[in-house]
């Protein structure tokens, strides 16, 4: 990487090329230094693409013709070329609108530091040409995104550029790179900043996700090797308690020793080192924020765009676009956000709605099952209902993904944001929280609510007064929220790679094979591939031709794209961090999936993908908000999930208080023995309600014996049903040690975010230091002239 203005190179971007999350490239400020209109004849700013039809519909034509009258109006060049079906026009800007753009970013406020003055990138120069194609309206007044709605015209994009998509294929986009750092200025300066630091974003992510990859797999080793040394597992595997039915009818009673595996599948998730890794995990998330906040600002400011303003830039192209422009006047409504909040709030009522929905199939499933013939499918009911439902979830979340954005749309219409930008800003929140209701709506009841709200024998909680609510297993309930986040996490990384990848290179064969298939580049245009920049020489019509066809048979892209990219991501944030508790192998998926992510949206956005506008930026915007908020929600989530839905407590309370160990005389002898029988009450088959509840069938052994009572998960007097103090006890510790737990933690948060500074010394003294020089060059030119 060069070194600017003299200055030593900054510490973080170092650290990042040392550690392999970037790799430097040596041309970071690579400007096109020839004047545009010698730049290359043959690079069309944009193609618009249409179709050809003999006889072709009058109207349609006449605004086609409309709209290229009026860039023509505005000195644009049109290259007009025809393939059976299709019609191609390339677009071309004068020298003078990039001159004008030039101009107005040097007596600017805020973009005046920019480091497109005086050179001009391929990127930015498409940028400019594309805001004012989207800005040129025709005389009905229609733009050119109406007219792409109508079918006038039926595709526009800019161009790949044949040369830098090799290299970047080369050097990034290929799945033999999975391993070596980014070129992420190379990938600035093709794709725009906004593209670069998401990339950055993601590769320091997955460069943090390894610590806790390893922690989480230590925790889940830590589970394994007490295996056969647990009394608790030991506890349950020898056990001849008799438990009561999980179900109506065809549930009989069931010894607890049955479930020896499944005890032991939740030791793997719900053992002391889980409370540990919680913590780890919460003051992780901080770090890592706080970290990204340096790094971006360390490569802004090597970029020169640390003082750019989204809103001044957009005013400069409105009067490139058009000198007579009136501003875009800000507008708040209060109406119109009491409307946006309240279908916003009712949108979350639905999504939650959808919970019920998947609690009553879980419930309905495990009763089916259980009346089944299959050995299998009655005993094992409630852990295949709970797959089940987990799978069911799964196609909820792809449904309502579509529902959501559809939604999410329409309230930014009602919101009529005063540009794209604010409109994007607003989506991203709405969206986000859509799916977040979406993905995490069944976890939270998993979590918080499973098996505290069903009842006891004799007293059962039913939907519609016919079917029972699903209980915890006597091990605990955190299994039960692991093989839901589990199912989805993998359902979703898997099958959303499989269509991300084959979506687009399906898209490309298709079209591929649609259209006629152009003779191959001819050797004269080969040479002057070489000599374009240098002397101006152009390609043939047919080469031309040949090269916009192949742009065309490219999956399309849109201003939306890369934010699906994102959202993934953050989703993908949400479920390592909130439920880690639970599932502590969360972080080794994430950090997985996420080195085959970076390559797969690489190759992707590279070589199967139209090319992305190149978007100004100097952050990765709304969603570091979106994530700090994340990061706050962790904190409570895993408070609660150990606190509330892990036996941690409870054990805790039976070593300390309860157990064999409470008078601290017993040194012979495991203080948790005994903690299984001390967590399950009685319910007696005589007492009048039980027989109610149950069949004579079902309080039937395997064997045909007939119980006398049996066992369930509760702090219960076996006498009168009531609560034990134990349980007032237990829960008075539970809610003590989450308000501990998350204090201590958001404590630690805030040392840590105070403790790592945003922005490097370095690059304050570095933009300081180069402010001053022009103010002196500036004050210089004053005094001379005078």
């Amino acid at each position: 990487m060069l070194q600017v203005s003299g200055h030593r190179r900054q510490s973080s971007i170092e650290l990042l090329e040392r550690i392999g999350v970037v790799r430097g490239n040596g041309n970071e400020n690579e400007k096109i230094s020839v004047p545009p209109t010698l730049y290359n004849p043959a690079f069309c700013d944009y193609v618009l693409v249409a179709k050809f039809r003999e006889p072709l519909e009058r109207e349609t034509l006449k605004k086609q013709n409309e709209y290229m009258e009026e860039l023509k109006k505005k000195n644009f060049k049109i290259t007009k070329m025809i393939d059976e079906d299709l019609v191609f026009f390339g677009v071309t800007a004068p020298l003078e609108i990039f001159e004008k753009y030039g101009y107005l970013l040097k007596v600017s406020d805020a973009c005046n530091w920019s480091s497109e003055q005086n050179n001009l990138s391929v990127s930015t120069r498409i940028r400019v040409v594309h805001f004012i194609l989207n800005n040129t309206p025709i005389a009905s007044g229609e733009s050119l995104r109406e007219l792409m709605k109508t079918k006038v015209f039926e595709a526009k994009f800019c161009l790949h550029e044949k040369k830098k998509q090799k290299e970047l294929t080369k050097s990034w986009a290929r799945w033999t790179a999975c391993f070596q750092g980014q070129p992420i200025t190379d990938v600035r300066n093709y794709f725009g900043e906004k593209v670069a630091l998401y990339y950055l974003w993601l590769g320091w992510y997955t460069y943090m996700l390894i610590i806790p990859a390893l922690i989480g797999v230590i925790v889940f080793l830590y589970g394994i090797a007490f295996f056969n040394t647990s009394p608790l597992i030991k506890e349950v595997c020898d056990s001849d308690l008799v438990m009561c039915p999980l179900c109506d009818k065809r549930c009989k009673v069931w010894l607890l020793s049955d479930t020896c595996t499944y005890a032991k599948v939740s030791l793997l998730f719900d053992n002391d080192g889980t409370v540990a890794f919680a913590m780890v995990m919460a003051v992780w998330a901080t770090l890592f924020l706080e970290f990204w906040k340096r790094h971006r600002t360390s490569f802004v400011s090597e970029w020169k765009v640390s003082d750019w303003c989204e809103e001044e830039e957009e005013l400069i192209l409105e009067v490139v676009n058009n000198d007579n422009c009136k501003p875009k006047k800000f507008q708040h409504s209060y109406f119109q956000s009491g409307l946006v909040l309240i279908c916003a709030t009712l949108m979350i009522l639905v999504i939650i709605g959808l919970t019920h929905a998947l609690v009553v199939f879980r419930v309905i499933a495990a009763v089916q099952l259980a009346e089944e013939k299959s050995e299998f499918l009655s005993t094992h009911a409630n852990s295949i209902s709970m797959m089940l439902g987990a799978v069911f979830h799964y196609l909820i979340i792809t449904v309502m993904t579509w529902v959501n954005r559809i939604v999410a749309m329409k309230l930014c219409e009602i919101e009529k944001t005063r540009s794209f930008a604010a409109t994007e800003r607003s989506f991203t929140v709405k969206m986000f929280t859509f799916q977040f209701f979406t993905y995490f709506s069944s976890l939270f009841y998993v979590a918080f609510f499973l098996g505290r709200i069903n009842g006891y024998p004799g007293h059962y909680v039913r939907i519609a007064s016919k079917w029972r609510l699903e209980e915890c297993h006597p091990s605990g309930c955190l299994t039960d929220l692991f093989i839901q986040m589990a199912i989805i996490m993998v359902l979703k990384q898997t099958i959303s790679n499989v269509f991300e990848f084959s979506g687009p290179w399906f898209e490309k064969w298709m079209k591929r094979r649609r259209t006629k298939k152009l003779r191959r580049k001819c050797n004269h245009c080969y040479h002057k591939e070489e000599l374009q920049s240098k002397n101006g020489s152009e390609t043939c019509d047919n080469c031309k031709l040949q090269d916009w066809m192949s742009n065309y048979r490219l999956k399309d892209v849109d201003s939306f794209s890369l934010f699906n990219e994102f959202l993934e991501m953050v989703i993908q944030f949400s479920f390592t961090t909130i439920f880690v508790a639970a599932f502590p192998l969360a972080p080794l998926l994430a950090l997985i999936n996420n080195v085959i992510e970076i390559r797969l949206d690489a190759i992707k956005m590279v070589n199967l993908e139209r090319r992305l506008v190149p978007k100004k930026t100097n952050d990765i915007g709304v969603w570091i908000n979106l994530l700090e908020a994340i990061g706050v929600l962790a904190v409570i989530a895993n408070g609660l999930v150990i606190g509330v839905s892990s036996d941690f407590i409870p054990r805790l309370v039976y070593r300390y208080h309860y157990g064999p160990c409470a008078n601290g005389t017993v040194t012979d002898i495991d203080c948790m023995v005994g903690y299984i029988n001390n967590s399950l009450s009685i319910a007696t088959v005589d007492r009048q309600e039980i027989r109610r509840e149950f069949s004579p069938s079902q309080l039937e052994t395997p064997n045909g014996d007939n119980v006398t009572s049996c066992s369930y998960k509760d702090y219960r007097d076996s006498e009168d049903y009531e609560l034990k103090p134990q349980f007032w006890f237990i829960l008075a510790v539970r809610f003590a040690f989450v308000i501990l737990f998350e204090h201590i933690l958001v404590i630690c948060k805030f040392i840590a975010a105070w403790f790592v500074p945003a922005a490097p010394m370095l690059v304050k003294n570095h933009c300081l230091s180069d402010k001053l020089k022009r103010l002196k060059e500036e004050l210089r030119s004053f005094e001379a002239q005078r």
